[in-house]
């Protein structure tokens, strides 16, 4: 973290053309809220983890033990929230990732969905019955 903030600094005096150096200071944001994010989503976890090996709740116990259950499901809710929420991260501090997703889904994925759900078949084709109506209703007469 230290390293990117320092990064940045450095970016500012460095003589580079300037589209360059937005990217790398958008790469730079993208890697420091994803550090970010890490440590507050995935340390509380393993935290729990590191307690729970050291001093586990007996199931003697059972409203200490359920507690603990308890408190595992929320934390391990929150770390899981750390592999959704790079997606959010990226399309927040970056404008070609915004660009590229854009592209992706408008471009791409719209256009294979309406070629595949909203191409009607609006053609109208003979009824190619063998037998003539006449002799339909014959047979039902006869019934």
């Amino acid at each position: 973290t230290v390293l990117a903030y320092h990064n940045v600094r450095r970016i500012v005096r460095r003589q580079l053309p300037i589209v360059r150096r937005k990217l790398d200071k958008q790469i730079t944001a993208m890697v420091l809220m994803r550090v970010i994010a890490f440590v507050c989503l995935v340390l509380p976890y393993a935290t729990y983890r590191i307690y729970v090996t050291n001093f586990p709740a007996s199931q003697s116990m059972p409203m200490a033990y359920a507690i603990g259950r308890l408190l595992q499901a929320i934390l391990l809710s929150i770390f899981v929230t750390h592999h959704i929420i790079n997606f959010y991260l990226f399309i927040t501090f970056s404008s070609r990732f915004r660009r590229q997703v854009k592209f992706v889904l408008v471009k791409k994925c719209w256009q294979q969905w309406k070629y595949w759900c909203c191409s009607i078949n609006n053609r109208i084709e003979p009824d190619n019955n063998s037998e003539p109506r006449n002799s339909q209703m014959e047979s039902e007469e006869n019934i």
